[in-house]
C-alpha cells in the first residue's frame, strides 16, 4: 500500500514556522497561502520575535501553542532548522514540509546533516518532504502550503522545479486542465518520489499524475510504481545526455546514455516521455477524456489543401498512418459534400465550409462513425468565422453563427463516439474552439502538437512491466575473458571449444585436441580486436603457429585463447550486454553485433533481467530485424534461441551486482542453435 501520506495531504492542523510581514521571505508567502483555508482546518503562525504576522497572533515557538500540531512548515535559516524540526516531532508532527535549503545540494556536511534529520524523522513515525523544497498543495482538501495558488482539477505534479509549476499552470488554461496536488520534491531527504507517485496513484482526485524530475532516486522503483498507477504518468526530465557512456569500457557501455535508460523504463513502464512543458501539456490535454483510439488510422479534415498535406506529414511523422479512406466512407462524403471536395484522406472542404460551415460538422461525424478511421483531425480556419477579430465576416455574421451551431453539433457527436477528435486551428482561442474545448475535445494552436496529441490516444505499446532483480549469486572476484567465459558457460550459455596457452607447447597440444579451423586470442586485453589480438580462421596448427609467433612478438600478451572456429556462412551476430545504471540498475542492450556494432548502433534497451518473450520483442523491434528471417536466399535464424541467450545472459548479470558491464559481443544466431563467440565483463 506504500507510506502513509495522509498528514501530509489532509492534516487535522497546520502551523507554519518561520511566518513573516517581510514579502521578502518565503515564510511570507506561505503563511499568505495556507490562511486561505483557515476555515478548513487551524492554522497557526510561529515567529520566534511573537508579536503579529499578516494581522493575526504569531506564537514565538510551536511549544508556546500549547496544542499538538499535525503538520508543520518549516522555512527557518538552515542554522536553526534540526532545532525546528525536532521541536515539531515533540509537539506531534506527523508530517513536515521542509522549506530549508542548505543541505545535501551544498556537499558532504550538509548531505550528512540531512541524512541525521531524515533518520529521526522516521524514528518519530512522521514524514517529511524536503529538505530545500517549494511547499505543497491539494486542492482536494484545501491545503495551500506553496507560495502560489494553483486552479484546481485533476493532474498531480510531482516537481522539482517551481518555475515550471508556474509555467505548466499558464499552459493548462486554455485546454480547461488544472491541478490536484503539487508537491515541490526537493532533496527527496525521506518521502521520494515513489513514494507521492504510488499516494497520487490511490488519491481520489487525481485522473493524471506529471513528473519533472532530474534526479530519480531509485529509478527502477519509480518504473515499477508508475506501471502499477493505473492512470496516465507523464514524465518530462533532465539530464538524458550521453556523459554517462563516456567513461565505458565496453561496446555495451558506450551505446547506453541516460537517455536509453529512461526511455526503455517508461516503454516498459507504460509512461508517456516528453521533452518540453508544451509536450506535456499537449498529452495531458489528449489524456484527460481517457480516449484511446483502437487503432493508428488518423483520417485529416481540412478546409485548405496546404493545412491537411501539412498535418497528414505531421501525423505520419509522428508514427501514425493516414490511409486513403475506404469506398463506402469515400461515397458517403461525396453524397454530403460538394463536387469539389477531395474524399480520399485528407479530407478537404474545398471552400464549402465558406458556403455551409455545417458542412464541418457533417463531415466529422461521417469521419467519427466510419470503420476505417480510428481517430480525426480537424485542420485550418474552423474558429475564424466566430472569431471576435481577424475572421472572414467578423463575429455575428451568419456565418459565424453557423460556425457556433456547427461547433455545438461536432460537441454533440463527440459526446456520442469514443473515437479520439483533436483539433488545430488558427483561432483557437475563438467561441467555437471554446465550445469544442469544453466538450472535451483538445485544440491546439501547432499541427505538431495535435499530432502529438494523437499520438497519446493511439493504442499504447504493451507495457512489459519489470522482471524482479534475482537474489545476489556469490561474487565474481575475477573477469578475465576466460573466467567470465565460464560463469556464462555455467550459467547455459554455449561457447565454441577453447583452450588457455602460454607457450608454444602448449598451443600445438591444444590443436591436437580439436579440428581447425582455429581462432586465436591474446588475453588480458579488454578490446582484442582493435588491438589486433584476434586471428580467425586459421586452417590447421601450421597457420596457427605462424599467427602465434606473429601476435606474441608483437603484443607480448601472459597467455593466450586458441578456440575452434565457428561458420559463420548462415549466421547473425548480434551483442547483448547489460549496463549497471546508479538509478536504474542492471540495463539490458541488444542488437546487431559483430565489428559493426557501434558503426549501427542499431540497438534495443529493456531494464534486466530480460525473459525470453520480451527479448524476442526487442530483437523483432530491431531496424534491421528482417535479417533474422532470411534475406536474399540466406535462412531464417534460430530468434527463440537468441531469445533465450538474451534471458540467460541478462539474469547473469542481474545476479551480479559487483559487475558494471558485461557483454557479448558477437552472439552467433544460427538457423539451429546459438553460440557466443566472445565475451567481456568489468568489475565495478
Amino acid at each position: 500500500m506504500g507510506r502513509d501520506l495522509s498528514a501530509l495531504f489532509d492534516p487535522v492542523s497546520v502551523a507554519v514556522v518561520g511566518a513573516s510581514d517581510d514579502p521578502a521571505k518565503y515564510g511570507h508567502a506561505i503563511a499568505v497561502q495556507a490562511l486561505r483555508a483557515d476555515g478548513r482546518r487551524p492554522v497557526h503562525l510561529v515567529n520566534r520575535r511573537a508579536g503579529t504576522v499578516l494581522g493575526r497572533t504569531a506564537a514565538p515557538s510551536l511549544s508556546a501553542l500549547g496544542e499538538p500540531v499535525d503538520l508543520a512548515v518549516v522555512s527557518v535559516p538552515a542554522a536553526g532548522f534540526e532545532d525546528a524540526v525536532d521541536e515539531a516531532l515533540r509537539c506531534g508532527a506527523r508530517a513536515i514540509v521542509a522549506i530549508t535549503a542548505g543541505f545535501a545540494e551544498t556537499g558532504a556536511a550538509g548531505r550528512a546533516r540531512q541524512h541525521a534529520v531524515a533518520e529521526r524523522v522516521r524514528a518519530a513515525g512522521a514524514v517529511m518532504v524536503g529538505p530545500n523544497c517549494l511547499g505543497i498543495a491539494d486542492n482536494t482538501t484545501d491545503l495551500f502550503l506553496a507560495s502560489d495558488s494553483f486552479t484546481p482539477g485533476g493532474v498531480a505534479l510531482l516537481s522539482q522545479s517551481g518555475n515550471l509549476a508556474l509555467e505548466l499552470q499558464l499552459r493548462f488554461r486554455p485546454h480547461g486542465l488544472g491541478f490536484s496536488r503539487f508537491v515541490s520534491l526537493g532533496n527527496q531527504a525521506d518521502v521520494t518520489l515513489v513514494d507521492l507517485l504510488a499516494d497520487c496513484a490511490r488519491h481520489e482526485g487525481t485522473r493524471a499524475i506529471a513528473v519533472y524530475a532530474e534526479d530519480f532516486g531509485d529509478g527502477r522503483a519509480f518504473a515499477e510504481a508508475a506501471a502499477e498507477a493505473g492512470k496516465p504518468v507523464v514524465l518530462l526530465t533532465a539530464g538524458r545526455g550521453d556523459a554517462s557512456a563516456r567513461s565505458a569500457q565496453s561496446h555495451t557501455g558506450a551505446l547506453t546514455t541516460s537517455a536509453d535508460v529512461v526511455s526503455a523504463a517508461c516503454r516498459d513502464a507504460g509512461v508517456e516521455l516528453v521533452a518540453t512543458p508544451r509536450e506535456l501539456t499537449v498529452v495531458l490535454a489528449a489524456s484527460e477524456g481517457a480516449r484511446r483510439a483502437a487503432g493508428r488510422r488518423v483520417a485529416v479534415l481540412t478546409d485548405g489543401g496546404g493545412h491537411g498535406v501539412i498535418a497528414a506529414d505531421s501525423v505520419e511523422t509522428a508514427g501514425l498512418t493516414v490511409p486513403e479512406l475506404a469506398e463506402p466512407t469515400r461515397q458517403h462524403l461525396r453524397e454530403a459534400l460538394w463536387e469539389q471536395s477531395a474524399v480520399a484522406n485528407p479530407v478537404d472542404l474545398a471552400g464549402m465550409g465558406e458556403q455551409d460551415p455545417g458542412s464541418y460538422a457533417t463531415t466529422v461525424a461521417a469521419l467519427l462513425a466510419a470503420e476505417d478511421t480510428d481517430a480525426v483531425l480537424m485542420t485550418g480556419y474552423f474558429g475564424g468565422y466566430a472569431a471576435a477579430e481577424g475572421g472572414l465576416g467578423g463575429g455575428g455574421t451568419a456565418l459565424a453563427d453557423g460556425e457556433r451551431e456547427a461547433a455545438r453539433l461536432i460537441a454533440a457527436r463527440h459526446r456520442a463516439t469514443a473515437k479520439p477528435l483533436v483539433v488545430q486551428s488558427m483561432y483557437p482561442e475563438s467561441p467555437s474552439c471554446r465550445t469544442l474545448a469544453a466538450a472535451g475535445i483538445p485544440v491546439f494552436a501547432a499541427t505538431e502538437d495535435a499530432a502529438r496529441a494523437l499520438l497519446a490516444t493511439a493504442p499504447a505499446t504493451a507495457r512489459t512491466g519489470f522482471t524482479p532483480l534475482p537474489a545476489p549469486a556469490a561474487p565474481i572476484r575475477r573477469t578475465g575473458y576466460l573466467e567470465t567465459r565460464r560463469a556464462l558457460e555455467a550459467a547455459g550459455l554455449a561457447f565454441p571449444a577453447a583452450r588457455e596457452i602460454r607457450d608454444e607447447t602448449q598451443l600445438l597440444a591444444a590443436a591436437a585436441e580439436f579440428t581447425g579451423p582455429y581462432v586465436l586470442k591474446a588475453l588480458h586485453l579488454l578490446h582484442k580486436s582493435d588491438a589486433g589480438g584476434v586471428a580467425l580462421n586459421l586452417a590447421g596448427p601450421a597457420e596457427l603457429l605462424t599467427a602465434f609467433r606473429e601476435m606474441h612478438a608483437r603484443l607480448g600478451a601472459p597467455s593466450y585463447s586458441v578456440e575452434a572456429m565457428a561458420d559463420l556462412t548462415d549466421g547473425i551476430e548480434l551483442i547483448v550486454g547489460v549496463n549497471r545504471d546508479p538509478r536504474f540498475g542492471p540495463v539490458a542492450m541488444v542488437g546487431l553485433g559483430g565489428i559493426l556494432a557501434e558503426a549501427l548502433r542499431d540497438v534495443a534497451f529493456s531494464l534486466a533481467p530480460v525473459p525470453a518473450d520480451r527479448a524476442e520483442s526487442l530483437l523483432r523491434g530491431l531496424r534491421t530485424a528482417a535479417l533474422l528471417d532470411g534475406v536474399r536466399g540466406r535462412p531464417a535464424v534460430d530468434v527463440a534461441a537468441a531469445a533465450a541467450a538474451v534471458e540467460t545472459i541478462t539474469t547473469f548479470a542481474a545476479e551480479h551486482p559487483e559487475i558494471a558491464e558485461i557483454e557479448v559481443n558477437p552472439l552467433l544466431v544460427r538457423p539451429r542453435g546459438v553460440l557466443a563467440l566472445d565475451s567481456r565483463a568489468v568489475l565495478a
